[in-house]
C-alpha cells in the first residue's frame, strides 16, 4: 500500500530540513522562501522494534519494515488560495498526498527570517488552515452550482451530493475544516471524488529547532534537554489540544522526535501492520486499520483476495514466547481464521489460497 503525507508550511519554517532528517536524501533547504518548488518524495521505514524480533526468531535473511512517504511540498503563503506565491500549484501537489505534515516554526532564531517578520506558531497555523479552507470553498460552491440543473430535476444521486457539499459550505464559511464532519456511506463516494483538501487528516510538527546545523557547530551550541518546551506558544498548545489534533515536537538538525514522528504519520493515516516471517524473510505489511483477512492478503498479493480460503493467524509476542512454530501449533496458538477476521495489529498470519 503506497500513501503518503506532504510535509507543508510557511516558506522558513524547516520543511526541507524536516524531509532531508527524514530520508537522508539531498534537497535545498536554503533561507529564503519557495526555494522548493517541485515536490520531492522519500520513502521512510516506519519503527518498528517487533520486526528485528521476528527476524531474529526466524532467522530471516532478509527483512523488509513498513514504509510511509514523505513528499517535500513548498511554502504556502497568505493569499495562496487565490494564486499568491505560485500558490495554485503547491496546493494541488497537496490536493494529491493523503495527509498533511503541517509543520510549524516556534524556535527564534534572528539569522533564519519569517515571512510574515515574527514568529508566532498559532497564527502560522491559522493562515494556512485558512489557506486550505478557502481552496475546498471555492472547489464546493463551483461543484454545487454545476450541480444546479440535475438538482432541479429532482436526481438522486445530485440531491444526495448537493446535501452534503451544502453542510461542507456551511463548515468552510466559518472557517472550519471538513476533516471529521459526519459524512453518511451514501455520500463518501461524492466527498472523496472531489479531493478537498481539509479532508485530509493533518498532524501537527512543531519545530522546535534553535539554529542550522552549520550555525550551531561555530556557535559552540548543544541540546538542551529543555529545550522542546522552549518557545512553543501557549496558545497554540491550546488550540491543538481544544480540536484533539494530534501533534509532535521535533528537532530536525538533532535528530530527536523523528521516529515518534514516523509512526504517528502512520497512524494519521489509519495505517497498522501485520507480519509474515520465515527463513526467507521477515516483512512488515501495510494495510488499513479494520482490513478483513481477505483484503490484508492483498497487501501481498491480489490472488490473496481473489483465491482466500483461510488464514493461519498469531499475535507476534504470543510466536515469541512459544519458542518456534511447531510449538505454538502444538500448544494450540495458531488460529484458524476465515473471510471475516479483521486482522489485527502485530499479526503474524500465512494465507491459504
Amino acid at each position: 500500500m503506497s500513501l503518503s503525507i506532504g510535509i507543508v508550511g510557511l516558506p522558513n519554517v524547516g520543511k526541507s530540513t524536516l524531509f532531508n532528517a527524514l530520508t537522508k536524501q539531498s534537497v535545498p533547504a536554503e533561507n529564503y522562501p519557495f526555494c522548493t518548488i517541485d515536490p520531492s518524495v522519500g520513502v521512510v521505514a516506519v519503527p518498528d522494534p517487533r520486526l528485528a524480533k521476528l527476524s531474529e526468531f526466524s532467522k530471516s535473511a532478509k527483512t523488509v519494515p513498513a514504509a510511509v512517504e514523505f513528499v517535500d511540498i513548498a511554502g504556502l503563503v497568505k493569499g495562496a488560495a487565490e494564486g499568491q506565491g505560485l500558490g495554485n500549484k503547491f496546493l494541488s501537489h497537496i490536493r494529491e498526498v493523503d495527509a498533511i505534515a503541517e509543520v510549524v516554526r516556534v524556535f527564534e532564531d534572528k539569522d533564519i527570517i519569517h515571512v510574515a517578520g515574527k514568529v508566532e506558531p498559532l497564527n502560522d497555523v491559522e493562515v494556512i488552515n485558512l489557506e486550505l479552507v478557502l481552496a475546498d470553498l471555492e472547489t464546493v460552491s463551483k461543484r454545487l452550482q454545476n450541480l444546479g440543473k440535475e438538482v432541479k430535476t429532482g436526481k438522486k444521486e445530485a440531491l444526495i451530493e448537493r446535501d452534503v457539499l451544502e453542510r461542507f459550505r456551511k463548515a468552510l464559511e466559518s472557517g472550519r475544516l471538513t476533516y471529521g464532519e459526519p459524512i453518511s456511506e451514501l455520500e463518501a463516494p461524492y466527498v472523496k471524488h472531489l479531493q478537498l483538501l481539509t479532508q485530509k487528516p493533518i498532524l501537527y510538527v512543531l519545530n522546535v529547532s534553535a539554529t542550522d546545523a552549520e550555525t550551531a557547530d561555530k556557535r559552540g551550541y548543544e541540546k538542551p534537554q529543555t529545550h522542546a518546551g522552549r518557545g512553543i506558544s501557549a496558545n497554540l498548545r491550546t488550540y491543538l489540544r481544544k480540536s484533539a489534533s494530534p501533534y509532535v515536537e521535533i528537532d530536525p538538525i538533532f535528530g530527536t522526535g523523528l521516529e515518534t514522528l514516523i509512526s504517528k504519520a502512520y497512524e494519521v493515516l489509519g495505517l497498522m501492520t501485520y507480519f509474515t516471517t520465515g527463513e526467507d524473510e521477515t516483512r512488515a505489511w501495510t494495510i488499513e486499520k479494520g482490513s478483513a483477512a481477505p483484503a490484508a492478503g492483498a497487501a501481498i498479493h491480489g490472488d490473496f483476495r481473489e483465491k482466500f480460503i483461510r488464514a493461519e493467524v498469531i499475535p507476534w509476542d504470543t510466536l515469541l514466547a512459544a519458542g518456534s512454530y511447531a510449538a505454538a501449533r502444538e500448544k494450540g496458538l495458531v488460529r484458524t481464521e476465515g473471510k471475516k477476521y479483521v486482522v489485527k495489529d502485530g499479526d503474524v498470519v500465512e494465507f491459504k489460497i
